[in-house]
């Protein structure tokens, strides 16, 4: 019997780029020119998001490693950056009211530093001038006048209360005791003892005098200090207005420089006044000398920086909107920090120490993150979210936010923003955000999709060539000529696993162009042709498939049991895929059936085992379904069978061999045997009908290496969904070896045809009476059946029972269903 309607054509194997079709001889003719390949979808989701300026839209993009996700969208923002205005500088200043709560001020881009600069220049100029000013000739002038006039009225008052006192014959004695009041008698100071010898009329008059002159003493004590103070404050009002006269033509030109500036201006007028009330702090000081070597002193006066301007946000330089990229999101890195230093074993900060974060820097802007490092970094993402939310930044230490730390800190005033965030990650990490992060949906509002593949069109030879000629220019490779170009594109179509599609995993495309450029530069070429692609292709499967090498020799030595030529009943070949990461390749699986009397219904080894996965365990469950619709229409069935993959000791994961292990289940029961040089892969559903499955190119490869290792008979082939036909890239060797006879492939529509390629015998079509042709295998299955079920039942009235044994299906879930 022939197989030959169900055998894929040599053309549907793989296909195949020609060279003569490429527009061009080799990538050198190719202009540099910037563009997106394959991803419209991804395009226009942002530019939707960079043109969108209402609040929210900040942007996710999502998509594979490898696509070019972040190269496009670093692109396209600086595009977009580019046509921008470019923000404002913003600047801490102290708050002379509250020193713990600096000032924001914010300038037009580069004014920041111009502020700064121009306050220092102020700072050393006062420190230089006041000290002249106020040790001129016309300032000590007009001091020694004031201090002379009060010398001299303190003079005149203590002359007429001395004349009083001696009028009253009292003498004032000055020492350096303070000032004592004595009575004199014939010119001589009397002392208590005298003064006591006196008869009473004249001491009662003596005591009457001393307090008349020591009233007089605090009149002239409250009179001196009046004149003092009137003095202070000519001297304070001279002060002043020398030093206001001093910095006065300099401040008007900063007040002039930045009058359409309120903020700065508000802020100038608080430096003049401070360092009207301050100048002292600009004189000449007294050394203070060290206690500790090595060990910053705090400043005998107050310090300068109280002035300064600390310039956190500089745009000078800047053209456009910043384009940020913060690839190490942490707290501080992105909201700020206020930097601390040591003094005699403590910490101390002023806002001069404060610094920007990224959400800063990207202000009025983009700022791009990678959202596992976001995720990563405790305390960050719930920070974003904050600034977002609240469209401002708090420069704040994470120990005075949580409460971990009760010292006084600086409490800066929030910086407002308005930015574009933009988040890089997977699918996965989207999914989870937007179900379980309630703010996320709200501050994220638009996902950008990138594709892993595309359409294979008539432009893409070109746009693959101008990608080509772009990473050879830049990291100085050999360029392509048509054959290299046709073999890469080849190959990116079997990346994706089929023929009308292209990879857009440019990261696995450009490796594979660098190694074809050292391959072909260690031949000594000038071009790289599709030898030296295939070359790479080779060297770099070689370099990971050493376990796959060490599978066929066990396979070619016994050690693994793989039949590939005879027939076998109950025994079929089922191929799977080994996924190493950065390698996969296929191997066969013998998969094995035993059909017994009983009523435990089909047993899958693998599952009771806890080796099997549930995709797997839903395939066999679906052959319960496939067995009842179609054999059990008329009468109930009841039959006992194990499945089983022999020498399976890992997790076996995948419904792809339910159809292998159907045709090994219904072979068992029938006793015809199968093919064993056949290998069969493929899903079926409860009607029988074969579904694609994934990997098999590699699954086609691995039986074909299997096959070449135990010897090519010309009898060997493999069995695929139709539906996986246009999924072949297969390599050369398995091609070749199909257009020469030696190994075939076949792709069938359902489980009938794929019997009657591993039987040899016509699976046989329903009946309108209800039963099939004899001589066909589903009129085999139905009489092993109903045998089944005579034995069945009598066994039953022989033990005294009465009804039928239940379904497979039902059997099983009384012994537990899906339930492990």
């Amino acid at each position: 019997m022939t197989n030959q309607r169900w055998k894929v054509a040599e053309k549907d194997l793989v296909h195949r780029f020609d060279p003569q079709e490429i527009p061009f001889e080799t990538t050198d003719e190719l202009p540099d020119e910037e563009i997106v390949i394959g991803q419209k979808r991804a395009v226009r989701a942002i530019d939707f998001g960079l043109s969108m300026q209402d609040w929210g839209y900040n942007i996710y993009v999502s998509g594979a490693p490898g696509t070019g996700k972040n190269t496009i969208i670093k692109s396209m923002i600086v595009r977009a950056a580019q046509t921008q205005p470019t923000p404002d500088d913003w600047c801490f200043v102290n708050n002379f009211r509250d020193s713990n709560r600096p000032k924001a001020l914010n300038l037009p881009a580069g004014r920041g530093r111009a502020l700064q600069k121009d306050i220092d220049q102020l700072i050393t100029f006062l420190r230089e001038e006041l000290p002249k000013a106020f040790q001129s000739k016309e300032y000590v002038d007009q001091q020694r006048l004031l201090e002379e006039g009060f010398a001299m009225a303190r003079d005149h008052l203590s002359d007429a209360l001395k004349k009083r006192a001696q009028e009253e014959g009292f003498a004032i004695d000055l020492s350096g005791f303070g000032i004592r009041i004595v009575p004199v008698l014939k010119g001589k100071a009397l002392e208590p003892e005298e003064i006591e010898r006196l008869d009473l009329k004249d001491r009662e008059e003596i005591e009457r005098k001393g307090k008349e002159i020591h009233e007089a003493f605090h009149h002239f004590i409250r009179q001196a200090r009046a004149i003092r103070e009137d003095v202070n404050r000519k001297i304070d009002a001279l002060n002043h207005q020398v030093a206001r006269y001093t910095s006065e033509q300099t401040f008007e030109i900063l007040r002039q420089k930045y009058k359409d500036h309120p903020k700065v201006m508000e802020q100038i007028a608080s430096v003049q006044q401070d360092i009207l009330e301050n100048f002292s702090d600009f004189l000449p000081q007294p050394e203070a000398p060290v206690p500790f070597p090595g060990i910053e002193s705090a400043p005998a006066h107050r310090s300068m920086a109280r002035y300064a301007v600390n310039v956190v946000i500089d745009h000078s330089g800047t053209q456009g909107a910043p384009v940020i990229e913060e690839t190490n999101p942490t707290y501080n890195n992105l909201i700020g920090r206020t930097e601390k230093k040591g003094r005699f074993g403590t910490l101390y900060t002023d806002f001069t120490l404060i610094k920007a974060g990224s959400l800063l820097r990207a202000n009025g802007g983009y700022l791009l993150l990678n959202v596992i490092d976001l995720l990563r970094n405790p305390f960050s993402w719930e920070a974003i979210k904050r600034a977002i939310k609240n469209q401002e930044v708090k420069i704040e230490d994470l120990g005075d936010l949580y409460g971990f730390i009760a010292t006084t800190v600086l409490k800066s005033e929030p910086i407002p923003i308005h930015l574009r965030v933009v988040l890089v990650g997977s699918p996965l990490i989207y999914h989870l955000l937007h179900t379980f992060d309630e703010d996320f949906a709200k501050i994220f509002k638009v996902k950008v999709d990138f594709d892993v593949e595309q359409d294979a069109t008539d432009g893409a030879p070109l746009q693959y060539g101008r990608f080509i000629a772009q990473l050879c220019r830049k990291e100085g490779l050999l360029h392509f000529d048509r054959t290299g170009v046709a073999a890469l594109l080849e190959q990116a179509s079997r990346q994706v696993s089929h023929q009308k599609k292209l990879s857009l995993r440019f990261s696995e495309i450009a490796d594979l162009i660098r190694e074809a450029s050292h391959w072909g530069r260690r031949e000594g070429k000038t071009l790289v042709g599709r030898s030296d692609l295939l070359k790479a292709v080779e060297e770099k499967a070689y370099r990971s498939n050493l376990l796959e090498e060490k599978i066929r020799e066990w396979i070619a030595e016994g050690t693994l049991m793989v039949d590939v030529a005879g027939s076998a009943a109950g025994q079929v070949n089922g191929l799977s895929v080994i996924d190493l990461g950065d390698f996969s390749f296929g191997r066969p699986s013998k998969i094995t059936a035993r059909v017994f009397i009983g009523q435990s219904g089909i047993v899958n080894i693998e599952r009771e085992a806890k080796l099997s996965g549930k995709s797997h365990d839903k395939g066999v469950l679906i052959l319960s379904g496939y067995l009842g619709g179609r054999y059990g229409r008329e009468n109930p069935i009841s039959v006992s069978a194990t499945l089983c993959f022999e020498q399976s000791y890992a997790a076996v994961e995948g419904d792809s061999a339910s159809a292998a292990e159907l045709a090994a289940l219904l072979s068992a029961l029938t006793g015809i045997p199968l093919r064993q040089g056949i290998a069969l892969t493929g899903s079926v559903n409860q009607r029988g009908e074969l579904q694609a499955i994934g990997g098999a190119n590699e699954k086609i490869e691995g039986f074909y290496d299997t096959c070449k290792v135990l010897g090519l008979t010309g009898m060997q082939g493999v069995v695929i969904p139709r539906q996986n036909v246009k999924h072949l890239m297969l390599k050369e060797e398995v091609v070749e070896a199909a257009a020469n006879g030696r190994f075939h492939i076949y792709a069938v529509s359902n489980i009938d045809e794929a019997i009657e390629i591993l039987t040899g015998q016509p699976a046989g079509a329903l009946q309108p009476d209800g039963t099939y042709p004899e001589g066909t295998v589903n009129a085999a299955v139905m009489r092993r059946l109903s045998e089944i079920g005579e034995k069945m039942r009598a066994a039953a009235e022989e033990g005294g029972e009465t009804g039928l044994l239940p379904s497979p299906s039902l059997s099983r879930k009384r012994r537990g269903g899906n339930d492990r």
